[in-house]
């Protein structure tokens, strides 16, 4: 039976980092199912779903923190119970941007959480010099809910909130 680890790590944006946390996690014979990596101003975070045996899991949970301290990363690892699975239909893509306000990103990700729809991805940016944010978020929907009905209601909450938008059929190379 696999066994799954989420390991998140951050700390100063260094080349090299990413290729060292990837080779242990290889060395420590666990497969990467999942890996993110962003960089918030001068600081960049990763964080990876890894699977393995169980040897596997507790030898990497035993090598983390010499490496993390070696790189002066801060790392935080989770065991979780891997993918679940959803009777998802069809994946979408919701984009939006305008003049930053404050409240804007918690009225968005409320309009899907009060939806019980399960955001997969999110990415908001702020132009400091602008002030012209955007927001990518990507989701999946279950034959229940219209796209319709909530294509109409986001529309709603984009002209209520100041701001563009649109909803999608996401790009496969997206999920």
């Amino acid at each position: 039976m696999p066994h799954y680890l989420v390991l998140t790590a951050m700390g100063s944006d260094r080349t090299g980092c990413v290729s060292e946390l990837t080779k242990l996690a290889s060395e420590c014979e666990c497969n990467i199912l999942d890996s993110r990596m962003a960089i918030f101003g001068s600081e960049f975070t990763f964080i990876m779903l890894l699977t393995g045996d169980t040897r596997a899991i507790n030898k990497i949970e035993v090598k983390i923190p010499k490496l993390a301290h070696s790189l002066d990363l801060i790392t935080m690892m989770k065991r979780t119970s891997g993918h679940r699975t959803f009777d998802l239909v069809k994946h979408y893509q919701a984009e939006y941007s305008g003049i930053d306000q404050p409240g804007i990103l918690k009225a968005m990700t409320a309009f899907f959480a009060t939806r019980k729809i399960d955001i997969s991805s999110l990415k908001s940016e702020i132009d400091p010099k602008t002030n012209h944010m955007s927001a990518n978020i990507l989701f999946a929907l279950t034959e229940k809910i219209s796209i319709d009905d909530l294509e109409y209601d986001f529309l709603e909450l984009c002209q209520q909130t100041g701001v563009q938008g649109f909803i999608k059929k996401a790009n496969a190379n997206l999920l």
